[in-house]
Parts: structure tokens; sequence; C-alpha cells
């Protein structure tokens, strides 16, 4: 039952100290999930990063499904996953209530704007944290060239993009 407290709280803590979405999520998962409770090794966790891409559903959602299963079967996986969407919830819903309130206001728009600022630095301190791992040779760094190229001017679908890494990854290695 520990690791169940464990698992909702940690994930409760994802959840609602985290701004920006999945990817600026990362580091802290990463902290808490492999540094702090060792549920996962820097493998595992970049692994599931992977398979979270290429399955439906936000990767928070999927990591902590994935770390609840893993450490505590099915239940387990309830409660991280509650844990993790529970904040989302309650603070959308509160601040959906203000927001149609005082959406016009200039410190409402202020604190979006940081927020935004925040949150990209936290995107780029992820991709930076996991790309010594996963650069291990010149195809993986020419995929990352090509997907970032496909991705950011040609504007090319995600799902797509990871499909063919996959398979050029595939056929590869």
């Amino acid at each position: 039952m520990a690791v169940l407290i464990d698992l909702f709280i940690t994930f409760f803590k994802i959840g609602l100290f985290s701004f920006g979405g999945g990817y600026a999520m990362l580091p802290m998962i990463q902290r808490e999930v492999v540094d702090i409770n060792g549920w996962l090794t820097r493998e595992s966790f970049l692994n599931i990063i992977g398979i979270s891409q290429a399955t439906p559903g936000p990767i928070a959602v999927n990591t902590a499904t994935y770390v609840g299963f893993k450490t505590s079967g099915v239940i387990g996986s309830a409660f991280a996953t509650f844990g993790v969407i529970l904040p989302s919830v309650i603070i959308v819903y509160v601040i959906a209530r203000l927001f149609m309130k005082y959406k016009d206001g200039i410190y409402v728009q202020s604190v979006l704007k940081f927020i935004r600022l925040g949150a990209i630095g936290l995107i780029a301190a992820a991709a930076l944290s996991l790309m010594g791992d996963v650069f291990v040779n010149i195809p993986s760094v020419l995929i990352f060239i090509a997907a970032f190229f496909a991705s950011y001017k040609l504007k090319m679908d995600p799902i797509l993009m990871i499909v063919l890494a996959g398979f050029i990854g595939f056929i590869l290695f």
C-alpha cells in the first residue's frame, strides 16, 4: 500500500508543479522516477519516452501508467495515472472559472506570457538532458537532423515522422 501512496503522491506532484505540457514535465519526471525513487533506470526512462511518442495520449500519463504498472501492476497504474491527471482537472476547473472573469486584464496576460517563457526553458533543458544518451553514432545524428527539419520547416505529421524514424532505426540497427 505504501508504494501505491508513493506513486500517487509522486505523480500528483509532477502533475501539480509541471507546466507547459509533457515535454516540460520530463526533467521532473526523470528526477522523481529515476533519480529519487529508482522505479526506472535512465535507459528504461528513455525507452518509455520513445514508446510514449508512438502511443496515443500525453507523455506524462503514459509514463505514469507504465511506471505504476511496473511497480504495482494494474492498481499501480491506476494510482499513478490518477495522481498525474487530478491536479490538471482541479487547476483547469479553477482557472476556467477565473479566466472567463479576468481574461483581458493586464496581470493575467503578463502571467501567461512568463509561464510560456518558463515552459520553453524546461523543454530546452529536457532536450539537452536527453541528447547525450541518444546521439550514439552518425545515423542517429542524421535522423535527429532530418526529424528536426521535417518538423520545423516542412511541418511534417509527427506520427509519420516517428514511424519513419523507427523504421529507419529498425533497418540500420
